[in-house]
């Protein structure tokens, strides 16, 4: 017995001392340990209790977001900079480098080299510290597995701190998992955790922030400085100011290479004498992270976060989501089409520099998706060289203004509930529930000048007359005498809508605005747009609701779409790391697309058409079903812009402190408006009516280029009240007054 453990020679000391127990020798050198007479009986025990089933948690992979095209990377999400990549789309070097730098008997041993663990107990006995780790690739995977799967501070703790305990979890499940998977298996699941530094985790992150191309195409070189990382990434940064380090490490593993047949000498001697040649690429994380070249696209972005945020594909909660984004691996299609986006930008009328926001939005009918959203602003968090809050208040408190730079979702959608009145845009949805409920387009009311509604506006507030009524006026005595929808609409004639409005119901109104996905931004709002008071809320039809840009595209583009309703969508299609497309069970039990539309038919479709054929008066494309009479608020100058059919509205506030239109084919609608985010008591002014026309449609034109021309299908015959077909006018008199 005593000369055995003489043979053993040197482990005799270290058992002694206390660094390796007698459980660790049973499990490591047990042909040794079991004539030690060191408990080793109840040593296996215990070894043998322990789990042998290694619960493996996918890794955490970053989430890729691209525009419409498929190509157009817009930004990434991640924790972990990691994409999992197949072991066949790895190079030959980085397979050999990483055995010759972590594990040279890697393909020998069953997942516990006995002969390093001996060795690296005896160096770290005499060093009196941890200089050696002795793990295997399998062990250093298993030990990445526990820490990624863990799920308490405990269990993270567990998985690292150095122990003997640890290590031999680590053994008993590396030789277990060396049963269950191959060589090469092991190799390309090590090779997609280990961390490389610089915020990579895995080969693909490692080759592509590093040297900016694919594992596949990695050289030897290149192969041995990443391998090299894995034991210390800060000490070997190769880009570090000094590279002596990073080189040093490389060169030794390009030996070992060499020594384990691996590489030619001559491959490494030309190799060593060569710099590290770095093509360093930083990921991007997040929407703060959008390429300068398409920087107005990360206001779509955060519509894209906060979308997903509302997706029970995603999560249980807002929690659980928010770390499927960061985690999951997906691959993203959004909604937006990069030339539809060059062209809203170019088509905004005022410049950057300007306290003013012009933005526009385009929506597609039928499916929801969000094809642009423009605005005259840049996407940046640094405002420290903005320009002077127009709000005296917040000047007065140093408070920058939103220009040029800004993360404010202008255009609607992301954190902010910012949003603006529209003015008689709202007018379309009195149309909207006054058709539904059965009433003609021939529908008529003597609208005077000024009308004393039934509504109150409380004592001298503005807009009330006798008796404390709310008194609305028209913008001209020209729409003074007997209107129809066709040129009420065409004319924003107030006093007409206001008596729509009455006959129909304020609270009917406001629900048909809900409908189509109007949401209340503040809390006067929302108290006002809750029933009985809704009743009781007649300037709703006047647009004193605040709203987005987006809320009334998509709102529009229902109308286009035969009053389909879809929710506002920003993707298109949306796949999961496996490439299958990710999905949710519904209400129904049903398997549901991620990425599939949300539709709901909310207007009867000729309602719909009958409110698109009042539209068409507002345009100069004319309506299908009769006069819009002499004149109306933008003269010809959406279809003369277009040359192709075209129905809207145009809206502006009390003293044009906003400006507004809202513009539709039969294949896209487009919101566009412009306001003061800072100070809604800026006016924006009579003179400037045309910027939001100009943004919607030129936008439109250059959208709709080279592509076939729809025409909206004409209501039928019981909707229009009476009315004859006649011809659309094709030139119809400039209006007399600004829009409304």
């Amino acid at each position: 017995m005593k000369r055995t453990l003489a043979a053993g020679g040197r482990l005799a000391p270290i058992l002694r001392a206390g660094l390796i127990s007698g459980v660790i020798v049973a499990a490591v050198t047990y042909p040794l340990a079991a004539v030690g007479g060191l408990g080793v009986k109840s040593g296996v025990d215990w070894y043998t209790s322990l789990p042998s089933d290694l619960h493996v948690q996918p890794p955490a992979q970053t989430t890729y977001v691209y525009a419409s095209d498929n190509k157009t990377l817009l930004t990434t999400f991640y924790e972990e900079h990691r994409k999992y990549t197949s072991i066949n789309d790895m190079s030959e070097n980085i397979q050999h480098a990483i055995v010759a730098a972590e594990d040279a008997r890697f393909y020998e041993h069953n997942g516990v080299d006995v002969k390093g663990i001996a060795r690296a107990f005896v160096a770290n006995h005499n060093n009196g510290e941890v200089t050696q780790g002795a793990s295997t690739l399998t062990m250093q995977y298993v030990r990445a597995t526990l820490r990624d799967g863990a799920q308490t501070p405990e269990e993270v703790k567990d998985a690292t701190e150095q122990t003997s305990g640890r290590k031999i979890r680590e053994i008993r499940l590396a030789i277990e998992l060396e049963k269950q998977l191959s060589k090469q298996e092991i190799l390309e699941r090590y090779l997609n955790v280990a961390y490389f530094g610089h915020r990579a985790y895995g080969i693909f992150a490692a080759s592509q922030i590093f040297f900016s191309k694919s594992p596949k195409d990695l050289t030897p070189s290149e192969a041995a400085t990443l391998a090299g990382l894995v034991q210390a990434p800060s000490l070997y940064d190769p880009a570090n100011s000094d590279p002596g380090p990073a080189t040093e490490r490389r060169n030794y593993v390009l030996k070992r290479m060499v020594d384990l047949g691996y590489l030619q000498a001559s491959e490494a001697t030309a190799a060593e004498k060569q710099p590290i040649k770095l093509k360093i690429t930083n990921p991007p994380n997040d929407c703060v992270s959008i390429p300068n070249n398409i920087n107005s696209f990360g206001y779509f972005c955060d519509v894209f976060k906060e979308w997903w945020m509302e997706q029970p594909a995603f999560g249980k909660n807002a929690a659980e989501r928010e770390s499927n984004l960061r985690r999951g691996g997906y691959r993203v299609v959004t909604s937006i089409d990069p030339r539809i986006q060059a062209a809203a930008q170019r088509n905004i009328g005022v410049s950057k520099s300007s306290v003013f926001a012009n933005g526009v939005v385009l929506v597609e009918p039928r499916t929801g998706l969000i094809k642009a959203m423009g605005i005259n602003r840049y996407y940046s968090l640094d405002q420290s060289q903005n320009g002077t809050n127009s709000d005296y208040n917040k000047a007065n408190a140093n408070i920058k203004g939103n220009y040029p730079n800004t993360v404010n979702p202008l255009d609607g959608g992301g954190l902010s509930p910012a949003g603006y009145q529209a003015g008689s845009t709202f007018k379309m949805f009195t149309m909207l529930a006054a058709l539904q409920s059965g009433m003609k387009l021939t529908q008529s009311f003597y609208a005077p000048n000024t009308y004393v509604s039934k509504y109150f506006a409380g004592w001298g507030e503005r807009g009330s007359c006798g008796g404390g009524h709310w008194c609305p006026s028209n913008a001209s005595a020209a729409m003074t005498g007997t209107q129809n929808m066709w040129t009420g609409f065409g004319k924003s004639v107030n006093t007409y809508f206001v008596q729509l409005e009455q006959a129909v119901g304020a609270d009917n109104v406001v629900k048909m605005a809900e409908s189509l996905g109007l949401t209340w931004h503040n809390d006067v709002d929302t108290m006002m747009a809750t029933y009985p008071r809704s009743r009781t809320w007649g300037a709703f039809t006047l647009g004193v609701a605040d709203t987005t840009p987006l809320e009334m595209a998509t709102a529009y583009a229902a109308v286009a779409g035969d009053g389909l309703y879809c929710k506002a969508r920003p993707v298109m299609e949306i796949w999961k790391p496996d490439g299958t497309p990710a999905t949710y069970t519904n209400a129904d039990g049903d398997s549901v697309m991620a990425a599939a539309p949300q539709c709901k038919q909310v207007v009867d479709p000729q309602v719909a058409r009958a409110a698109t054929d009042a539209a068409r008066c507002v345009t100069g494309y004319g309506a299908a079903r009769a006069s819009c009479g002499s004149w109306n608020t933008t003269g010809s100058l959406p279809y003369n812009l277009l040359g192709r059919p075209i129905a809207g509205k145009t809206g502006t506030t009390d003293d044009t402190r906003a400006a507004w239109f809202v513009g539709f084919t039969p294949e896209l609608a487009a919101a566009s408006f412009m306001a003061d985010p800072d100070n809604p008591f800026n006016v924006v002014g009579d003179w400037n009516y045309n910027v939001p026309i100009n943004a919607a449609v030129l936008t439109l034109k250059d959208a709709l280029a080279n592509t076939p021309v729809h025409y909206f299908t004409p209501p039928s015959g019981a909707i229009v009240g009476g009315a004859k077909y006649v011809e659309a006018p094709k030139s119809p008199a400039k209006p007399k007054k600004k829009p409304r």
